[in-house]
């Protein structure tokens, strides 16, 4: 009853509790529950996008032409980092309120890109990481929305570390990434502008045969750092960061928590019942549903999708937490 009740918006669901108490009790249970991320869908060309709620399977169409020739780069709390190539611009975006912060142009090349908070937030701080084979070295750059430049500071790196395989994340002032072929976490601390490699995380040996055909994953959620390997051969390998090594979660450690991935971001949620131990990729399978894996299960859905020879997040989609009155802007 409780999954039935969640696909109902609050105005249904509301009348449905009327009918018993059962209905009731399933009705307050799923309207208490943590707000889930939406698939954002961007088209290959012009700026018509599709927002989509993956639970209601309900679908709405947004002309966005304000990120026209632009390119996606990372998404936290409902905002977008952008970037246009030909003219070097970086922007944040809100593809809700449509409020559109810029930073200044950033004119060197990086492999990856992130922000701490959303830039509304006086906290909110921009790192850019850009690795040069060549040199041997590693360019992290930084801003802030109101600044006039980007500041960066140049570190000494190992070959070897220019083989990240997650996107940045944000977690207690720092901002992380795994590198999965040397097993190494690395941070970055804005304020002190220290680049700091950790020591070999504890892993499964296994776990770096073929890393480089693994889709890998790094979340954060209440104070504490997940790590998500998975591929279409295998059930997805969820670790957890104890005492600076990585323990391997069985599916009842995992207490429910839901992961959702992209190729841009990812989101971990913690009261979505409907949804508990499960891996919510951004790609939409057979009659109009995202492919996930069940831990409980021990199978994906639609299950054909893991025969198949397809991104589980393609470059086209990503996950975005929508505000509390996102049907106002629809």
């Amino acid at each position: 009853m409780e999954i039935i009740m969640s696909r109902l918006v609050l105005k249904d669901n509301i009348c449905a509790s009327a009918a018993c108490k059962s209905w009731l009790d399933a009705g307050v249970f799923v309207r208490v529950v943590e707000k889930h991320p939406w698939l954002f869908y961007m088209s290959r060309r012009g700026h018509s996008l599709k927002l989509v709620d993956p639970f209601q399977w309900k679908s709405y169409t947004l002309e966005l032409p304000e990120i026209a020739k632009s390119t996606v780069c990372y998404s936290r709390e409902g905002w977008l980092l952008m970037h246009r190539s030909n003219s070097k611009d970086i922007f944040f975006f809100n593809p809700f309120s449509r409020e559109l912060i810029s930073l200044p142009k950033f004119a060197f090349p990086f492999n990856e890109i992130a922000f701490s908070y959303p830039p509304t937030s006086d906290n909110c701080v921009v790192v850019a990481l850009n690795f040069n084979v060549q040199h041997r070295v590693t360019t992290i750059s930084t801003c802030h929305p109101g600044a006039t430049e980007w500041i960066a500071s140049v570190f000494p790196a190992n070959y070897q570390q220019f083989s990240m395989k997650t996107k940045i994340v944000y977690h207690n002032d720092r901002f992380y990434c795994f590198n999965v072929g040397i097993e190494r976490l690395f941070s970055f601390h804005p304020s002190s502008r220290t680049w700091r490699s950790y020591p070999h995380a504890n892993l499964d040996p296994t776990l770096t045969q073929d890393w480089y055909k693994k889709k890998h994953f790094l979340a954060e959620t209440k104070g504490e750092l997940f790590l998500m390997l998975t591929s279409l051969n295998e059930e997805p390998m969820v670790y957890k960061l104890v005492s600076w090594s990585w323990k391997k979660m069985s599916p009842s450690e995992l207490d429910g928590l839901t992961f959702f991935v992209s190729f841009y971001n990812s989101e971990l949620g913690t009261n979505l019942p409907w949804v508990r131990n499960n891996v919510c990729f951004s790609r939409f399978g057979y009659n109009r549903r995202h492919v996930s894996y069940s831990s409980d299960q021990s199978r994906y859905n639609p299950s054909i999708e893991w025969n198949n020879e397809l991104e589980l997040c393609p470059p086209q989609s990503l996950w975005i937490n929508p505000p509390n009155n996102v049907l106002d802007y629809l």
